[in-house]
């Protein structure tokens, strides 16, 4: 065998592998349910139920196997990352790049202070490097409101004013946002892309230090069959208390989780949008998105163009890897579960969008798999949901209440009760997996725990984050349920602004969004307290997270909470107990901002800008 056949030999072993773990627990928790029906023969509500779980599992079983498998590498191998990412070292520190990148920044009608401050500071990181003059950066903006606008402008020339040279900056106005995201970056690889070897795609919330960004380009220069290189992008600190409880769950969950899908993905692995780096001549030539045919919401431009230009790098023989290690590449996360949702929801239109390319010609098994990974990622939500209907459907056709013990699905053998039992604890351990794992691999290491706050805090952030975790996802659910019908329907969402700035969430705001969750929660409740009592206890997960969803929203908006958390340290990530100079520098040039802006808005100087930008993110 060649050496050149060798890693193709190991990566297809690995994704058999896989392949075989995923297919046996799916096998395995379908015979189950079946095994909890089958006692009295198979019923058609029975039958549809059966394949609505079926349909839900992949999801939830990939996810655990891909937790467990980084667990194991994570603690068992000597060196997990060249493990599930082979990839020729990196020019020493000191080594003159040999190549030009771009960093690019979208930007369309947000309130643009919390951008430039972190732009200031990734600048100042980057020249702190003795690398910057292999860099540019340009600010993409599509903004089309005029007072956004123009303290962009002023942003911008502010800071091209204090910068030094070493970073030549940039900034250009689209007059009108064809395509959005990626017609933006499209724009700017046609009109500067083929003067840079590279581009690094960053958000308007995302924030890199100097050294992670030198590290991508030395990476991409030494392993020229690299398409892209993703990073793993972790929250930044926040004084929300959704948000911060959020990104605590969302970091323990991903880092094992990345390590694990890395391994068996390899090189056909994801794109998330934006703090990556991308080999551009490659990237012009391929990864150029189709127009979907017909009307959106399913047709049109394409929405999350991430996983499908992925899908056409591999198509065009580059790899595509993400790197599983937390180390100076950060965004923030929405600081109230409305702002939440409305992200997540633009994001479900595009991923559904993708069920138009499953046929398309030419991708490879990987890239066609990502596509499907990208559109489960928001079907199980209906699915659960379906299955959760159809079985409360069921019992109240019942004629009796269930005795105690017993399932939703009415099994009389105790046989069957005690499956469902299994088959129950089974699901919540595979759904939690990932979280727990994550825990786990900060307790056993003392740095890990010291950069937490110590074990205590762990704990008592992960029990915090657990019970948040499951009145969110219940919440969830349903508005993803709701939405995906409505796209049926043809409705769509509106590609409006993100409101990234700390705020409190009224009654007023919280009810029209989420009172189908408080409806179906008090109708579940009846139905259950009337056919089957002995249930409730198990369905307390639920039902807590539909009947609550309204006052959940709002406290977890409110900033008291958060300040306490904060000051007991409940929650909190390593960067908020010991920030990098990075993060110090940003907080430092946002409040220097928001004071001009202060004073020149007192003085008439400045336009007030619409409310939807006028807020800007808050952690001091």
């Amino acid at each position: 065998m060649t050496r050149g056949a060798a890693p193709v030999v190991r990566m297809a072993a690995r994704r058999a592998l896989f392949a075989a773990l995923v297919g046996v627990s799916i096998l395995s928790l379908v015979g189950l349910m079946t095994a909890v029906f089958a006692g009295d023969g198979l019923s058609v509500t029975e039958i549809v139920l059966l394949v609505l779980f079926a349909a839900n599992t992949p999801w939830l079983v990939i996810g655990f196997w891909n937790a467990v498998i980084g667990f194991i590498l994570t603690h068992a191998t000597r060196d997990p990352l060249q493990v599930v990412a082979p990839l020729a070292p990196a020019a020493a520190d000191g080594t003159p790049l040999a190549s030009r990148t771009a960093i690019v920044v979208p930007i369309r009608n947000e309130d643009p202070l919390p951008s430039f401050a972190r732009i200031a500071a990734e600048i100042e990181s980057l020249e702190a490097t003795g690398a910057a003059s292999a860099f540019a950066l340009f600010i993409l903006s599509d903004t089309d409101e005029p007072a956004v606008a123009a303290a962009e402008e002023d942003l911008f020339a502010d800071l091209k004013a204090k910068a030094g040279h070493a970073v030549p900056l940039h900034y250009r106005r689209r007059s009108r946002n064809t395509g959005f995201k990626a017609g933006n970056l499209r724009d700017f690889c046609e009109t500067h892309g083929h003067a840079f070897d590279f581009m690094i795609v960053l958000d308007a919330d995302s924030l890199m230090t100097g050294r992670r960004l030198v590290e991508l380009v030395r990476t991409m220069e030494a392993n020229p069959s690299l398409g892209i290189l993703q990073t793993l992008v972790v929250g930044l600190p926040a004084l929300s208390p959704f948000a911060r409880i959020f990104q605590f769950g969302m970091r323990h969950g991903m880092r094992v989780y990345t390590m694990g899908s890395a391994w068996w993905q390899g090189d056909a692995g994801p794109y998330w949008g934006h703090n990556a780096i991308i080999r551009l001549s490659p990237f012009i030539e391929h990864c150029r998105l189709p127009a979907l045919k017909g009307q959106p919401p399913f047709g049109g431009p394409v929405l999350s163009h991430d996983q499908l230009e992925a899908a056409l790098m591999r198509r065009a023989g580059y790899a595509v890897r993400v790197v599983p290690v937390e180390d100076g590449s950060f965004e923030e996360n929405p600081p109230t579960l409305p702002d939440f949702l409305s992200r997540d929801l633009r994001w479900c239109q595009g991923n559904l969008q993708y069920v138009q390319l499953l046929g398309r010609p030419g991708f490879n098994p990987m890239g066609r798999l990502q596509l499907v990974l990208a559109i489960l990622m928001y079907t199980a939500a209906p699915l659960w949901l379906g299955f959760l209907l159809v079985g409360f459907g069921q019992l109240l056709l019942m004629p009796a209440a269930l005795p105690a013990g017993a399932t939703a699905a009415s099994v009389p053998q105790a046989s069957g009760i005690n499956i469902g039992l299994v088959l129950y604890a089974a699901v919540m351990l595979m759904v939690m997996t990932p979280k727990i794992l994550g825990i786990i691999d900060v307790l056993v290491s003392r740095g890990s725990r010291l950069a937490y706050g110590g074990a205590a805090r762990v704990l008592i952030g992960a029990l915090v984050e657990l019970v948040f975790g499951l009145l969110l996802s219940a919440s969830v659910a349903v508005t993803h349920s709701i939405f995906i019908a409505g796209l049926l329907m043809g409705k769509q969402i509106t590609w409006s602004p993100q409101k990234r700035a700390n705020r409190t969430i009224p009654l007023r705001e919280a009810l029209p969004g989420l009172w189908p969750q408080l409806v179906l929660g008090i109708a579940a409740s009846a139905l259950l307290l009337w056919k089957a009592p002995a249930i409730i206890p198990w369905a307390i997960p639920i039902l807590a997270g539909w009947l609550l969803a309204i006052p959940f929203a709002c406290m977890t908006s409110w900033k008291a909470i958060g300040v306490r958390l904060a000051r007991w340290g409940v929650c909190a990530v390593p960067e908020e107990l010991d920030p990098p100079h990075e993060i110090r520098r940003m907080n430092a040039i946002a409040a220097a901002l928001q004071r001009t802006r202060a004073t020149a808005s007192a003085s008439g100087r400045a336009p007030a800008l619409p409310a939807k930008a006028a807020e800007m993110a808050e952690f001091r």
